[in-house]
């Protein structure tokens, strides 16, 4: 156990960690020639288009050290905000941490939340400055900002380029010196942390585990404490490239499980695997079911297509449980189903996935957060809102709560001004305002978080000429007075356009709604009211003007009562027309209500 070192990367998306991992893998020798490819660990095709980490993967390395032979085991975490508790239970499973900032960019928000959460667990960081061989680098500058940040001595910082291999040797010495090797009891009854699974449609759900005491061994009955369920362990063994079948997986070492599960939300990450006959008392802790943040309805642009997208769902569901989803359906859009993700970015990634992988064309409808309503019957009785339509009736509305997070937005100095006018028109709140160095500023708001579902992040690009970096945590709900702004098309309602907006916002939004849809939807032989209304008051209106045949070209001359007749004649029939026209919304007014500020 003593040979054996637990280690995550944690940086901010872009900052070099993907590339860091293929030289660590390089050095060692993990990785022939033959197998060499830039971004090694990241395997999906839009993890390697996107430049970003979607699903964390986990790998082993041997190094000889001073004559000894050691285990590396690299847990590699996904960069991005939305799976941040992926990165808490990989964090869990380590010792120590590689901090890598970029020698350019210096420390951004990911940076510090991540490493937060990596002092919470008790890791051993080692500082890493990365990309140092580039022109723009600042090392001396940053590596005063990382010794402010941890405390450290400024010799402590490695300086390296993942790129050309600078300081690889140096990052490997750090990692056997200073990260302590695992505590656990061997004879203890098994205790094994899951933090992460993928779904091989050959051979089921692998799971990815540390063992923290005791061993596991193949053919064991198994227990998974949150499932409660009990398998047979079929293959245990370790994370090469590729997977080496094991008879036993001993204490502090981490690797994979095959138990022929079929359903991928039977594995929870986070869960504790225990012996069967003689299961641990104490499950570890800090594990918590993934729910949603952002709710949105996937509809097929076919209806006869719905089957066919349930079960591109299921399977897209094997392989990323934190996906939940459920029928509905639309009067504007036919079937379709509610979906749950963990933010923007996995709604656009599963958007993609759908496209891509199973050839699906899918409306998207306006994203939207999870509130909780009260009605004044019954105060105490908290009713589940993810769609604008379950909201009950506001005569009996005692009040609505809304989710709200904490902001943390790091940025240079000269661009305070504009972030702090765009999160307090966003109903932000600011709560803090630290200058980490004279240049740079962390600035901290409570927000609402249906706010940042729209179009925030793009814009806070824009008003930071794309310096500021941006991370959230949820703070729980507060009341709020939202109102429920319908779209009516030709006098109905457009279910799938409706959205719950505080009632401050609720005019500008439903003025600007209507004036995108004016834009989009195609001119009819009639006239097309739109028109955006908060229970029976309508607040604001555009008209799409009818397209009209000239019915007096043939009049020339003559009395004006011969024109009129048929222009009287002709307006019959357009009004006759809009009674029983039906107007088809293009698929991009679904979208473009996102981008109102375009």
């Amino acid at each position: 156990m003593k040979h054996i070192r637990n280690f995550c990367i944690i940086a901010h998306i872009d900052h070099g960690k993907s590339t860091l991992a293929d030289r660590l893998l390089d050095f060692t020798g993990s990785v022939t020639e033959r197998e060499k490819k830039e971004q090694l660990l990241d395997n999906m095709d839009l993890e390697r288009e996107r430049g970003i980490t979607i699903k964390s993967h986990a790998i082993q390395m041997e190094y000889i050290y001073k004559g000894e032979t050691y285990i590396l085991n690299l847990i590699d975490t996904p960069g991005h905000v939305d799976f941040s508790y992926e990165v808490s239970r990989s964090i869990a499973a380590c010792e120590g941490a590689l901090l890598v900032v970029d020698a350019a960019q210096s420390i951004q928000a990911q940076t510090i939340s991540n490493l937060y959460l990596a002092l919470e667990n008790d890791l051993e960081i080692i500082p890493v400055l990365n990309k140092v061989d580039l022109p723009s680098a600042n090392p001396e500058e940053v590596t005063d900002d990382i010794v402010d940040l941890l405390g450290c001595n400024a010799e402590d910082v490695i300086p390296a380029s993942a790129k050309t291999g600078i300081g690889i040797e140096e990052i490997l010495s750090a990692i056997i010196e200073k990260i302590p090797a695992p505590k656990g009891v061997e004879d203890e009854p098994l205790q094994a942390l899951i933090f992460d699974s993928v779904y091989n449609p050959f051979r089921g759900v692998e799971t990815y585990f540390r063992v923290i005491n005791g061993e596991i061994h193949k053919g064991q009955k198994i227990k998974f404490l949150a499932t409660g369920k009990t398998y047979f362990a079929d293959e245990v063994g370790t994370l090469k490239l590729i997977q080496h079948p094991k008879k036993v997986i001993k204490t502090g070492d981490v690797g994979y499980l095959i138990t022929g599960i079929k359903d991928a939300r039977e594995v929870k990450v986070g869960d504790t695997i225990t012996d069967a006959a003689n299961p641990t008392k104490n499950m570890i802790e800090g594990f918590e079911n993934v729910k949603p943040m952002v709710f949105a309805g996937i509809y097929p642009v076919d209806t006869e297509d719905y089957e066919e997208l349930r079960g591109a769902m299921e399977k897209l569901q094997l392989n990323d449980a934190s996906l939940v989803f459920a029928p509905e359906s639309s009067a504007a859009l036919g079937f379709g189903f509610r979906c749950g993700f963990l933010g923007m970015l996995h709604l656009e990634i599963i958007q993609e996935r759908l496209e891509r992988e199973f050839d699906m064309t899918v409306i998207t409808t306006v994203p939207n957060v999870s509130y909780h309503a009260y009605t004044k019957k019954d105060p105490d009785e908290q009713i589940i809102v993810n769609n604008p339509s379950d909201l009950p009736d506001p005569s009996s509305l005692d009040r609505v709560e809304e989710p709200f997070i904490k902001a943390s937005i790091i940025t240079k100095s000269d661009f305070v001004g504009p972030v702090m006018s765009l999160c307090i028109e966003k109903r932000g709140i600011i709560t803090n305002q630290t200058y980490l160095t004279p240049e740079r500023v962390e600035l901290s708001f409570d927000m609402p978080l249906a706010e940042i579902v729209f179009d925030f992040y793009d814009r806070l690009k824009t008003v930071s000429k794309g310096y500021a970096s941006f991370d959230y945590s949820p703070i729980g709900m507060r009341a709020s007075k939202l109102v429920k702004v319908d779209v009516l098309i030709n006098g109905n309602s457009v279910d799938a356009l409706s959205a719950l907006i505080h009632s401050d916002n609720a005019y500008d939004i439903g003025k600007k709604m209507c004036e995108k849809l004016k834009e989009l939807i195609p001119r009819q032989q009639f006239d097309i009211p739109i028109q955006a209304a908060i229970g029976a008051k309508i607040i604001s209106r555009e008209t799409v003007k009818a397209l009209r045949k000239d019915v007096t070209a043939k009049c020339y001359g003559g009395d004006i009562s011969r024109k009129r007749k048929l222009l009287e004649k002709q307006k019959k029939g357009k009004k006759r027309m809009r009674q029983v026209g039906n107007v088809e919304i293009p698929q991009q007014a679904f979208m473009a209500v996102l981008k109102l500020n375009d």
